[in-house]
């Protein structure tokens, strides 16, 4: 293992004793973790709260969860100490992770961090902390969704419910990038970040003809469809696809929506959910190629709703609940 150099023996760290709110959320000190052998410890510099942040922390998404459980995914931080088995990294990189807090893994909100090095990225240079920690998970996400599950390709149309959010930027950008027809929805105040991201089309969502106007604008049929806001509207949405269409379920844990079998079937399409909380290794090192571009070309950018300090971790989470227009950075 690298030398500790001035590491200390206690770091504050935002974490949870059991499932809650966000009243269950303390920040307070916690022994700094001595990384494992396969692990780098990194001193965090920028940290953001993700939806299934609050679904971890609440117990609605269940997970494994070490006691006390450190709270967060997403980190950008500094290289401090490297595991006596970890290749690849040295003391003074910075880096950046989007897989922690999950399936027994502490996660990054707190002052260090001690991270799988197959888990862990290099940032390109250049890139400044907050830029990249506002796009790691959600960048992520887009890519998972668009290639590995919808195989998305160059020319064809995808419509993007919620397109003006995170996960729905992210999307917006990575197929525009592509060489994809973007179809938005949006509210109107939101239309014009959505062509900056790449839309060629935004349509306002509460429109009362919301649906036949996406009809229009794509009338030989969406190839993929994506709805951000997890209403699934399924009914309306797949008589919208063309043939081999293919819909994105990624949000709405609760939603029940009605299946139009027969309009499914007749195109050949299909619904496609996927979690990124249960991506392998290769697919977030495949993920991470794709931002690490994006961040380094200018492609994948944010709206920064608060910057808030760690030991507000509670009310990061409690406005991140509430539907915040942009992401909530947290500096440790």
């Amino acid at each position: 293992m690298s030398p500790a150099g001035d590491v200390p023996a206690q770091m504050t760290a935002a974490y949870i004793t059991e499932p809650g709110t966000a009243d269950a959320i303390r920040v307070g000190p916690l022994p700094t973790p001595r990384p494992a052998a396969d692990q780098v410890l990194v001193r965090t510099e920028a940290l953001v709260v993700n939806h299934v942040d609050t679904f971890v922390r609440s117990g609605a998404y269940r997970t494994a969860l070490p006691s006390p459980f450190v709270i967060g995914r997403d980190l950008v931080g500094t290289v401090v100490q490297v595991g006596s088995t970890a290749t690849g990294f040295a003391v003074g990189d910075r880096v950046w992770c989007n897989s922690l807090g999950h399936g027994g893994r502490q996660g990054s909100f707190a002052q260090y961090a001690a991270v799988p090095a197959e888990r862990l990225y290099r940032l390109p240079d250049g890139v400044d902390a907050e830029s990249a920690a506002v796009v790691l998970h959600t960048a992520a996400t887009a890519h998972l969704g668009l290639f590995r599950e919808a195989g998305l390709r160059l020319g064809e149309t995808i419509i993007v419910g919620g397109a003006a959010g995170g996960v729905g930027s992210c999307v917006v950008q990575l197929a525009a990038a592509a060489g994809a027809r973007v179809i938005a929805t949006a509210r109107p105040d939101d239309a014009d970040w959505c062509r900056g991201c790449g839309a060629a089309e935004v349509v306002d969502y509460r429109d009362p003809e919301l649906f036949a106007r996406l009809a229009e604008l794509a009338p030989d049929g969406a190839d993929v469809y994506w709805d951000n806001a997890g209403v699934h509207d399924l009914e309306h949405a797949v008589p919208l696809l063309a043939r081999r269409g293919r819909i994105i379920a990624m949000a709405g844990m609760s939603a029940t929506p009605t299946l139009p079998v027969g309009q499914l079937y007749v195109r050949d399409a299909s619904i496609r959910g996927f979690a990124i909380s249960n991506a392998g290794v290769d697919d977030l090192a495949a993920a991470a190629k794709v931002v690490n571009h994006g961040l380094k070309s200018g492609i994948l950018k944010a709206r920064i709703a608060d910057r808030l300090p760690l030991a507000q971790a509670a009310d990061a989470h409690r406005r991140q609940e509430a539907g915040p227009h942009g992401r909530i950075l947290v500096v440790p």
